[in-house]
């Protein structure tokens, strides 16, 4: 049985070993540009490793983002994507339709003593480990939402611009056409696999350069100057970040 459109699409066979805060950024860097994404949910609990959420606002974004990057390969993994079976929270709660979920009850644990004759130092290590673990799994199974953060921003993306970010650079004199593209005006957390992935759905993609102790410029090198021009046709102006809309002009030779 087919499922319905949703405003959600289910994203699975993932790159496991990916930090969940880089997975979100990078989902959002190349999911951003089929519509507004209020949300997105990945988490490294056990049963749910692999796997993403991805909430929009609009069911015509999650369709186009649905066949257009199906089969994407993403982290080296090709994107295995669906609709998602039920709405997510968000969704219904703006249909009026959520229904709060039971709480599960809370297990009290009995701390074990360690077995006389253990090396002390050991327990000590061995405490401090159970106890950063439990604390990882308070943070997961009870981690409320960032509260007053703007729609379509997910959990861990900056709210407002930067120090000297998102201000009007000097004019860069637009450069004769060629295979290299420039690209300023780029967030902190830019690395070089999210720009990647945004450029290498255009035919001719080479390589991505980044420019050491500079995290807000970068090159971009195709085949020839017309499928360059193709890739910054396409994607000038597009926000990696809600703050930061990429500039993008040839390159000087």
């Amino acid at each position: 049985m087919d499922i319905r459109p949703n405003n959600t699409i289910y994203i699975n066979n993932l790159n496991e070993k990916i930090k969940k805060d880089e997975l979100k950024k990078s989902l959002y860097a190349i999911f951003s540009q089929f519509g507004q994404i209020l949300d997105i949910v990945a988490l490294k609990i056990l049963k749910m490793r692999g796997q993403a959420f991805v909430i929009f606002r609009d069911i015509s974004g999650a369709t186009n983002a649905l066949r257009s990057m199906q089969g994407f390969p993403f982290y080296d993994k090709p994107m295995r994507i669906s609709y998602s079976k039920t709405d997510s929270d968000l969704i219904a709660k703006q249909k009026g339709t959520f229904v709060e979920r039971p709480k599960r009850p809370v297990v009290k644990r009995v701390p074990v003593a360690p077995p006389v004759g253990d090396d002390s130092q050991m327990s000590r290590k061995e405490r401090k480990r159970a106890a950063a673990k439990k604390q990882d799994e308070l943070q997961v199974g009870g981690q409320k939402a960032t509260a007053a953060l703007p729609a379509g921003v997910p959990a861990g993306y900056p709210t407002q611009p930067q120090t000297g970010q998102g201000q009007s650079a000097a004019v860069i004199p637009e450069q004769p056409p060629n295979q290299i593209l420039f690209l300023t005006n780029l967030p902190e957390e830019t690395n070089e696999m999210m720009l990647s992935m945004l450029f290498n759905q255009f035919p001719g993609f080479k390589e991505v350069r980044l420019v050491p102790g500079r995290h807000d410029i970068a090159f971009v090198e195709f085949e020839n100057e017309m499928q360059s021009a193709a890739a910054k046709d396409a994607l000038q102006g597009f926000k990696i970040t809600p703050t930061h809309a990429m500039k993008i002009t040839f390159a000087k030779k």
